[in-house]
């Protein structure tokens, strides 16, 4: 009986011992995405709300500005880049003799690119060439605008950020930012400068919020009604950006913000979902 016993909790522990051999814990499969900052809360709600649904999948997601996700993408280093503009014509021709291809873009949010004043500012609207003079610091005293006599700071992103070059392009047409302009690396370092800064203006994304206030522009208030009927004047596409035709776990989160539950997840987080949710 005693031999029986030894026999039989050897051959449990051999037993056990090959199951813990074979056994693999299940795969998570990794999805890393980079670059906009403008879209930064964006991403990281709707990775967020993606994970809960689906445990297996970690989706890693950094800011840094579109011309930094652009980088990361050429290099190979992510799966996805979040841009807030398009590519430029150096970008583009990197991608093209990286991979043969310049790549695919997928329209997933709208954006109201808004003005962002002081709280205390009683200038709530500014038509767009007011907003391209003051920062061309061709207007530079708020006495101009109807308010006291202080010097304006136009407080604006640095030349990684997306919105820094769309801003430049749809708003200056192309001219330069004036030099006395203040530089910040990120929204939320903007936003900040403007809540300390009474005679400040800035720019950045409907998406993010504070203790601030969004001016109309043309008489047009910031809203998700008026950019998704192109009726705020300031009104553009957030995208992601892959190299190839996304396959597997990437082609399947694409798939889902680009869904009406993703897209509801868009509204929540405060941007501006591509149709009418109502329904």
């Amino acid at each position: 009986m005693v031999y029986e016993m030894r026999w039989f909790s050897v051959s449990l522990l051999i037993v056990l011992f090959q199951l813990g051999c074979s056994f693999k814990p299940a795969e998570v499969a990794r999805i890393t995405i980079k670059g906009s900052d403008s879209m930064l809360p964006l991403t990281e709600k709707l990775a967020e709300e993606y994970m809960k649904q689906n445990p297996a999948i970690s989706i890693y997601v950094y800011g840094g500005g579109s011309a930094e996700g652009i980088k990361a993408l050429i290099r190979n280093e992510i799966d996805i880049c979040t841009t807030s503009r398009n590519l430029e014509p150096q970008e583009t021709k990197a991608l093209a003799e990286y991979y043969g291809s310049v790549g695919l873009f997928y329209l997933i949010a709208k954006d109201a690119l808004c003005l962002y004043i002081n709280k205390r500012n009683p200038v709530k609207d500014y038509s767009i060439e007011q907003i391209k003079n003051i920062f061309e610091c061709k207007v530079i005293n708020w006495n101009e605008l109807g308010w006291e006599d202080k010097e304006i700071v136009p407080v604006i992103r640095n030349l990684n950020s997306g919105t820094h070059l769309y801003f430049k392009e749809h708003v200056l047409e192309g001219a330069e930012y004036c030099n006395s302009a203040i530089v910040k690396s990120t929204t939320n370092d903007v936003i900040e400068f403007i809540e300390q800064n009474n005679n400040a203006i800035g720019y950045g994304s409907i998406g993010y919020s504070g203790d601030f206030s969004y001016a109309r522009i043309n008489g047009i208030e910031p809203s998700e009604k008026n950019a998704q009927n192109d009726t705020y004047p300031i009104t553009r596409y957030l995208h992601f950006f892959t190299t190839q035709i996304p396959k597997g776990s990437v082609k399947n989160f694409v798939d889902w913000v680009l869904s009406p539950e993703g897209q509801r997840i868009v509204k929540q987080a405060g941007y501006i979902p591509l149709w009418d949710l109502t329904y």
